[in-house]
């Protein structure tokens, strides 16, 4: 297993990269603040990996919150749905959320925990590569308006970013190619090196050679917890890691 560290002094917490990371009975116990998790997650990621990070919470109480797929989900109505649902299983603050998707859910489910009960704890679970090197890491949880993407949000770590590579076996090849761009882009941004390193071993990336693709999501998690230690809430060097992004946006 790769772990690397998040430094936020009290807020600070830890990456984990491992392939069947999942499949450990129990991974998640140490993380789960109280007696009880909610696992909030998709109609796509359910079927393929519910029942792993169910045994992973061990013997802690836990409950589901199965949401549709899909940007079109990460609204004010879907956040209403995950709050109501949580109200009506009388979770108290001591509850554990658990974000287990790509993008869409970390960020709506970072959302929740940021307000739910005015704070309670998070893991993020991203399925996809995109979230995995990136929305899963650094504290950006958001929904969406009419008006404007992640206009409506919060800075709010995780307690844990739980990264199992062999969740990219089912991803489709369009979302993998979105999320090696995002790949990509830590070269651009921050290191020549690496950027070589993706060149040399594409191959081996595409093909999903598990030591590859740990050690590419491994380096722009590396980054990324480098950038973001120096600027939590992106008043400086944090801006790097938006290159693209502020005419993606005005295009979706």
């Amino acid at each position: 297993m790769s772990t690397l560290t998040v430094e936020l002094d009290e807020r600070s917490y830890p990456i984990q990269i491992e392939a069947g990371l999942l499949s450990q009975p129990g991974f998640f116990v140490p993380y789960i603040k109280g007696q009880r998790a909610v696992i909030v997650t998709n109609e796509t990621v359910a079927p393929l990996y519910l029942e792993r990070v169910l045994a992973a919470c061990g013997d802690k109480q836990t409950d589901v919150i199965t949401l549709p797929d899909g940007e079109q989900y990460k609204t004010l109505e879907q956040f209403e749905v995950v709050m109501t649902r949580l109200l009506e299983m009388n979770a108290a603050r001591d509850v554990t959320l658990i974000a287990l998707g790509g993008g869409v859910i970390g960020d709506l489910c970072g959302f929740v925990a940021a307000t739910y009960q005015r704070g309670v704890p998070f893991i993020q679970v991203p399925t996809t590569l995109l979230s995995q090197v990136d929305s899963s890491v650094g504290g950006k949880t958001a929904v969406n308006h009419p008006l404007g993407k992640n206009m409506i949000g919060a800075f709010y770590q995780p307690v844990l970013v739980a990264i199992d590579i062999t969740t990219l076996n089912t991803l489709p090849e369009r979302e993998f190619a979105a999320g090696m761009a995002e790949v990509i882009k830590y070269g651009i941004i921050y290191d020549a090196a690496f950027f070589d390193w993706l060149e040399a071993n594409q191959q081996n990336l595409k093909s999903l050679e598990p030591e590859a693709l740990g050690k590419a999501i491994f380096r722009c998690c590396q980054i990324k917890a480098e950038i973001v230690a120096q600027d939590e809430r992106e008043g400086g060097i944090r801006a790097l890691l938006n290159l693209g992004h502020t005419f993606g946006h005005a295009i979706e």
